[in-house]
């Protein structure tokens, strides 16, 4: 499905990780090389820009972190982003500009876009989130099937297979996801695209729409 590429959903100017996106046609296959492109990166900041903090930690002098953040690398943060109260950066974080990690929200191999907020309780892993996205308090990505099993991506043409175990969701640019949702493996949400909260979302959303539960899901223009 052409919904499904890296192209259909993002806007790569607003993100440093263009450069990797780009080899990629589908924004899964992106997810076993983020911690090595972080690594090759890093080294290439200017360093009258980023101050590098412990092993493979990029933080940009304008950032804000609290000092209860725990931030493990390879992770860059982006220029006027806001790592606030106990959040929990596990690694294989790029963090963008004038983005909000909340209070006790965790990353963990993760591409945030520019301007995105996961701003209260959030847990993402094993995602990307394209620019200007927004999830609500409490709401997650879940990365791993209770089974075990490899993760497909659920379409309207049948199941896309991944190839990966470990895989939460892709939200292209402009998504909003309701408080204390949840993500299930393999959900791909086209861009400019609400989900309600306390929402049970799994495999593609179209762009333009609201999701209001599995079974009503409407465009935006009706």
């Amino acid at each position: 499905m052409e919904e499904l590429k890296i192209s259909a959903l993002y806007d790569l100017e607003q993100t440093i990780a263009k450069e990797l996106l780009e080899k990629y046609e589908y924004p899964w296959e992106v997810l076993p090389h983020i911690g090595e492109f972080i690594l090759e990166l890093g080294e290439k900041l200017p360093q009258d820009e980023y101050e590098k903090r412990g092993e493979a930690i990029w933080i940009h002098k304008t950032a804000s972190v609290f000092d209860s953040a725990c931030i493990k690398g390879p992770c860059i943060i982006g220029r006027d982003t806001e790592v606030r109260q106990c959040a929990f950066i596990r690694g294989n974080a790029l963090v963008g500009e004038k983005c909000v990690v909340g209070n006790s929200t965790e990353l963990k191999n993760v591409i945030l876009f520019n301007v995105v907020q996961v701003p209260h309780y959030n847990y993402v892993g094993d995602s990307i989130l394209g620019f200007h996205s927004h999830m609500g308090a409490g709401s997650i990505t879940s990365n791993v099937k209770s089974d075990k099993t490899l993760v497909t991506v659920k379409t309207p043409e049948g199941k896309v297979e991944t190839g990966l175990k470990k895989f939460g969701a892709m939200l292209g640019d402009y998504v909003e996801v309701g408080c204390n949702s949840v993500l299930n493996p393999g959900s791909v949400i086209g861009s400019h695209t609400n989900v309600y909260p306390l929402s049970f979302v799994r495999g593609y959303v179209p762009a333009n729409s609201i999701f209001k539960k599995p079974d009503d899901v409407v465009a935006k223009n009706n």
